[in-house]
């Protein structure tokens, strides 16, 4: 028996070690790629407490709807605000004079009110020594159909 290494048991218990390894390889080949889809799954379902990725996915696919919901009403809504915007009063224009010699300093004033498309008006107040006169005309195309004063231009063109 001095070759025991040669026995048939022995050659069984090695292929048998070597069969046990390789599982235990494989085991630890198995349980790293489970640990990784496991901090994936955890990533993909968070704290939302719901155990069925069939249940997240239904979930999700509502919320994508009431954000599709949500960005159609905007979508709306600025549609509107850029259709009403040109024809908003924003452009103002505003000079001071001196309309009178006789008294005080530049108290008087012209204010021009348009839009983008140069539609408005345009006011003027008038101070004198004893009384504040205002006077309001309409503004077409940046032009009106009252004579304006050199001062009521200038504030048209500010606001231009």
């Amino acid at each position: 028996m001095d070759e025991w290494y040669l026995e048939p048991v022995f050659f069984a218990i090695v292929a048998v070690a070597l069969v046990v390894l390789l599982l235990i390889i494989w085991l630890s080949v198995l349980g790293s790629r489970l640990k990784k889809l496991r901090k994936q799954y955890v990533a993909v379902m968070g704290n939302t407490g719901i155990t069925n990725i069939e249940d997240v996915v239904v979930e999700m696919k509502g919320q994508i709807e009431a954000q599709r919901n949500r960005i159609e009403t905007l979508q709306h809504q600025l549609q509107t605000v850029q259709s009403a915007l040109p024809h908003m009063k924003s452009k103002l224009g505003i000079i001071r004079y001196n309309a009178f010699s006789d008294g005080g300093s530049d108290l008087s004033f012209s204010l021009a009110i348009m839009n983008d498309e140069k539609d408005g008006a345009v006011f003027s107040g008038l101070h004198s020594r004893d009384n504040t006169y205002v006077y309001a005309k309409p503004i077409e195309k940046g032009q009106s159909s009252y004579p304006l004063t050199p001062e009521e231009r200038k504030a048209i063109e500010i606001a231009k």
